[in-house]
């Protein structure tokens, strides 16, 4: 097959005419069971006062079913589309667009979550009601020295901006080894920002059901730490990809993806940082 053909795919266009796959239905099973799970895990009454004993007693397990089948979904529907782009050389120039459009339509949908939970905290803390003290944060409630951990979790998630970038540079100049070393470098980050967090949330002065305070906190930051971690395997597996050299100076999409994602994780951080942790602090 010659080079003209191999940009045109199977046939004689351009575009990737997709085989059936089983993974769509099996992620909309996984979101499912997971959106249950977290009803459950919150309202634990939901079906019931004589099931609230045994999912109490489960806790956040509740998830994991929901969580295991969105992780094979990710790993079975990660390991087709590497197959259709780098093998198959499906993921032509015309197709590209296509994906950076739905990567694009993505990120704005992740914009409205966020949204939400933003519209919650400052309906909460710019109009206090009766229940809070009429003060934000409420009266009693001990908050975070946001000049403290949460200080080191955006000093490490900006670093890890930097060698997300620092990896695209170095893609295009067709440095793959020093990509993939820095690819490897924002993995770790990632890991790091996470461990932080959860350390963070068990040293909480406050739990999950005691407020709105907590309630918004943990919803906004627990959201963004969840994308923090999808990131992190989404970025762990173009680490595997460039150490293979499956990305070129001109075929990286798999990797532009995965950092348009992890930039957005930066920026909602910010977000975060700035309103829930400083702004509602000293608010």
């Amino acid at each position: 097959m010659s080079d003209h053909a191999d940009d045109h795919g199977k046939g004689n266009h351009p575009y990737h005419m997709v085989d059936p796959s089983p993974w769509p239905i099996v992620g909309s099973i996984g979101g499912l069971l997971m959106a249950v799970g977290l009803i459950i895990f919150m309202h634990p009454s939901v079906f019931g006062l004589g099931l609230e004993p045994f999912f109490k007693t489960i806790g956040l397990w509740v998830v994991a079913p929901g969580l295991i089948v969105a992780m094979m979904t990710m790993l079975g529907w990660w390991r087709d589309v590497i197959d259709e782009a780098t093998f198959q050389k499906m993921h032509t120039s015309v197709v590209q667009i296509s994906l950076r459009y739905g990567m694009m339509l993505f990120i704005i949908s992740e914009v409205m979550f966020f949204a939400a939970w933003f519209w919650g905290f400052f309906d909460a803390s710019l109009y206090p009601k009766e229940a809070t003290g009429g003060v934000w944060p409420p009266a009693g409630v001990e908050v975070f020295n946001p000049f403290d951990l949460p200080l080191l979790n955006t000093l490490i998630l900006l670093s890890s901006g930097f060698t997300v970038t620092w990896a695209h540079h170095d893609i295009l100049a067709g440095k793959m080894q020093h990509a993939a070393k820095m690819i490897g470098f924002t993995v770790m980050l990632g890991i790091i920002f996470s461990l932080l967090q959860a350390f963070e949330y068990a040293h909480a002065p406050f739990g999950f059901r005691d407020g709105i305070y907590s309630s918004v906190f943990y919803m906004a930051t627990g959201f963004h730490g969840f994308h923090v971690i999808i990131g992190t395997l989404f970025l762990g597996v173009c680490w595997w990809r460039c150490s293979k050299e499956h990305f070129t100076k001109d075929h990286h999409f798999g990797f532009e993806a995965a950092a348009w994602y992890w930039h957005f994780v930066d920026v909602v951080w910010l977000f975060l940082f700035c309103f829930v942790y400083v702004w509602g602090t000293f608010a």
